[in-house]
């Protein structure tokens, strides 16, 4: 069974909204509507931290990668952006190169936006189950550099930040282990980052809906409801969207972990594991538990996976 053998983050410097304003070009009426009505309040950005350096210092952060590189079959590289960095540069094999994974096969996985790690995490499972060696591993990279306004901001929904996942999956662990995943992508004719209005009506109006599809069928894969969730790790575009969407995911807001979303803004497709972190630090969640991780992307595509602490 897929498990999260270890998963690790890393936050390049918090920076005020406010004092990012000029340059995402926020009028003062949208300013405050991020940070009062949103919950936004700093956000993690560093340009002086290069995209290699911010993966790498998740990865280094993996205690279990340590004496056991030789184990890992796959990196696997979840990207938002097809693009974020000019040819040849490659963080992806800068990172394995540097972690010493030279052996390890690498590739990336686009065209699924914020919701690509987590389909990255249940693809590494797939190909680790073919694997002779119970104890081979992979090592999934998520999260990326925002360069200039049309990464940087989503219009009407958030701020996106640069904070970074490093997660080691395996496919017999004992600890944290998958129990349901479900994805599923709606095209809305329009999958960029900056999409045009008549796209962004159609994703706007089918979000909840298809949201709360996905999420059933990864409880229903689970073999779990909604009660059984102790917390949900979600993507932190705002605090808003959450508290609207908690009566039809039949979750409290107080089990929906949204104490990331003022301090490091939407991390692309590192959030939930960003948060996972951050929530065990905080001994939010103890052995038993079933949590939810959810991610959204746009263009659209949604992802949702059910896993047992």
């Amino acid at each position: 069974m897929t498990s999260l053998t270890e998963v690790s983050s890393h936050w390049p410097t918090q920076v005020s909204l406010t004092s990012r304003q000029e340059a995402l070009g926020l009028t003062d009426t949208e300013l405050r509507r991020y940070g009062r009505g949103f919950g936004l309040s700093d956000i993690c950005w560093d340009d002086t931290e290069s995209e290699t350096q911010s993966l790498l210092a998740a990865v280094q952060k993996l205690s279990l990668l340590r004496g056991r590189e030789d184990r890992v079959r796959y990196v696997l590289r979840a990207k938002t952006q097809r693009f974020t960095s000019p040819y040849p540069l490659s963080p992806l094999h800068e990172v394995r190169r540097e972690a010493g994974l030279r052996h390890a096969r690498t590739f990336a996985l686009t065209e699924q936006a914020c919701a690509s790690g987590l389909l990255a995490v249940d693809v590494a499972g797939m190909l680790l189950a073919e694997e002779e060696d119970p104890d081979a591993l992979a090592l999934v990279l998520v999260g990326e550099k925002a360069h200039g306004r049309i990464s940087q901001v989503l219009d009407g929904m958030g701020i996106t930040g640069e904070g970074t996942a490093a997660v080691l999956v395996s496919a017999h662990g004992a600890k944290d282990r998958v129990l349901g995943f479900a994805t599923r992508t709606v095209s809305v004719g329009d999958p960029g980052l900056s999409m045009v209005d008549e796209a962004f009506v159609r994703f706007r109006e089918m979000y909840a809906d298809v949201l709360m599809e996905v999420v059933g069928s990864a409880l229903d894969r689970a073999g779990l409801t909604a009660e059984d969730i102790s917390l949900v790790l979600p993507h932190n575009v705002n605090r808003i969207a959450w508290v609207r969407l908690s009566d039809r995911l039949g979750v409290p807001v107080d089990r929906i972990f949204l104490d990331n979303i003022p301090r490091t803004g939407h991390c692309f497709g590192a959030d939930p594991f960003i948060n996972y972190a951050t929530a065990t630090e905080l001994g939010r969640l103890d052995p038993g538990d079933r949590y939810l991780m959810v991610s959204v992307g746009l263009g659209a595509s949604f992802a949702a996976m059910v896993v047992e602490h």
